[in-house]
């Protein structure tokens, strides 16, 4: 196991470190940064000041250099628009993002996994074009119209939700259905599959023939091995769901992470969308390392890969 942890740990910290050139190069190469900091109507003088002021003046590397050694510091920089700590601007709209990431997961389970189940143990039935069906529509559906839709007939017609801001339970109620109708259907399937693969596996039908009931042999034996996927499709998922919750979070105006990224975009307040973009992906890795670590420790057998 010490092995294994040694293995994943470098592959991630290299990913990490690439990562974080690749998101420090994309704002630089996207064109002139001090022209753009500058202003339109900028002198040649005042772009030369700006770049100086900025450090954009110096070579690329110890640009570089000198971004990692603060960041690493907690110093992110400050942003163009508000002068507060790039830092203090994430960590403040994190743990909504957080919380409305972790219910849309939860949501997304406890529909996909049941459905998943049911389809493979009803196999070519309708319950499992049901399920299917189910499953097409979540992944073609866009979130946006699907958000818009929800705030036309709950929120404004039938008035059983609020349609924007964080304050109760209830405004996450809308927000979280939209983000985890994209989730489900890749779950379900994926449970789905698995379930079928290993409902007709050689373990199984020695189950089976040692008369264990039908719910032994699904829950302890058949689910344990065909969730396996699953936690590792739920710890990319997680990220997505953090990542990917630009949309949903301006739509309903949830101040999360995803909302001050579009904001900065808007704005753009450079600093913050750099330090968004790394900071999401270094979630996406470190996601991905205990979705190793935990299928590492349900299947022994993944170690020796």
């Amino acid at each position: 196991m010490a092995q294994f942890l040694l293995q994943r740990l470098t592959i991630s910290l290299l990913v990490a470190v690439t990562v974080s050139i690749i998101g420090f190069s994309l704002l630089r190469l996207s064109g002139d940064l001090a022209a753009e900091l500058a202003g339109e109507d900028a002198t040649a003088e005042e772009i030369a000041q700006v770049a100086k002021s900025y450090g954009l003046d110096r070579p690329f590397h110890i640009q570089y250099l000198d971004w990692v050694g603060k960041a690493l510091q907690g110093d992110l920089g400050r942003s163009l628009f508000t002068n507060e700590p790039v830092l203090e601007l994430i960590t403040t709209r994190l743990p909504v993002t957080v919380q409305l990431a972790t219910y849309s997961l939860i949501l997304a389970l406890l529909v996909a996994l049941p459905l998943g189940v049911l389809a493979a143990m009803k196999q070519n039935t309708w319950i499992d074009r049901l399920a299917l069906s189910i499953a097409v529509f979540g992944q073609a559906i866009p979130s946006f119209w699907f958000a818009l839709l929800m705030i036309l007939f709950f929120g404004v017609i039938l008035r059983w939700l609020p349609i924007s801001g964080t304050d109760t339970w209830r405004h996450f109620i809308m927000p979280t259905i939209t983000l985890s109708t994209f989730a489900m259907p890749q779950f379900m399937r994926l449970t789905r599959t698995g379930m079928l693969d290993v409902l007709e596996s050689d373990f199984i039908r020695t189950a089976r023939a040692k008369g264990l009931s039908p719910m032994i042999v699904l829950w302890k034996h058949a689910l344990r091995n065909a969730v396996l996927p699953v936690v590792s499709l739920a710890a990319v998922a997680f990220g997505f769901l953090i990542g990917g919750s630009f949309i949903v979070e301006s739509i309903f105006a949830v101040n999360g992470v995803g909302f001050l990224a579009l904001e900065s975009i808007i704005r753009q307040d450079f600093p913050v969308v750099q330090s968004i973009v790394v900071f999401i992906s270094f979630v996406y890795i470190v996601l991905t390392l205990l979705s190793d670590l935990i299928n590492a420790q349900l299947d022994p057998r993944i170690r020796l890969n």
